[in-house]
């Protein structure tokens, strides 16, 4: 199945405001898409403002990867012309601009999973009120590991040893 990544915002002063930054495992998600050969499209709200996009992530970023800066909270109208398939969304703040963002992706007809061990909001209420309205509006909330193994398949997957050490190494905490 076609799919698409999409990371929301996870800057430097936005990673810097959060209590648990998910670049960590947004790198590691990054990287997959890299082996499995996954788009993958990265937002940055304000830069000049909030910083570019965390080093973490941005090494990650294969050649075709994209860089949108996007003033408005929702990233849809940004994205749009890039976005295909199955959408997996992540990123900061959940309640802010990824869960704008999942409104009008699903709006619009789009498949959404919002992986939440890679999204981040200043507190855990901001966090769960975010993950609960997406869930309400009809996103699939998952996590990082079941996102990796549906990507590939198989264990006999020529990247699986690779992904599986990304794997072993996620941040669980919550």
């Amino acid at each position: 199945m076609e799919s698409s990544i999409v990371v929301i915002d996870v800057q430097e002063r936005l990673v810097n405001a959060v209590k648990y930054s998910p670049a960590d495992n947004v790198s590691k998600l990054v990287h997959a898409a890299r082996l499995l050969d996954i788009p993958v499209i990265v937002t940055e709200q304000y830069p000049k403002g909030l910083g570019m996009t965390v080093d973490e992530v941005k090494s990650e970023l294969a050649q075709n990867s994209v860089l949108v800066e996007k003033t408005a909270f929702s990233a849809f109208e940004d994205i749009k012309p890039y976005v295909k398939g199955r959408i997996y969304i992540m990123g900061i703040e959940a309640h802010i601009c990824v869960y704008q963002t999942v409104c009008d992706l699903i709006e619009h007809g789009y498949d959404v999973y919002v992986i939440k061990d890679c999204c981040a909001s200043r507190n855990k209420f901001e966090f769960k009120t975010g993950m609960d309205l997406m869930r309400q509006v009809g996103a699939k909330i998952t996590c990082l590991e079941t996102v990796l193994f549906e990507c590939l398949k198989t264990s006999k997957h020529e990247y699986f040893k690779e992904v599986q050490g990304l794997i072993k190494s996620l941040d669980k905490n919550e």
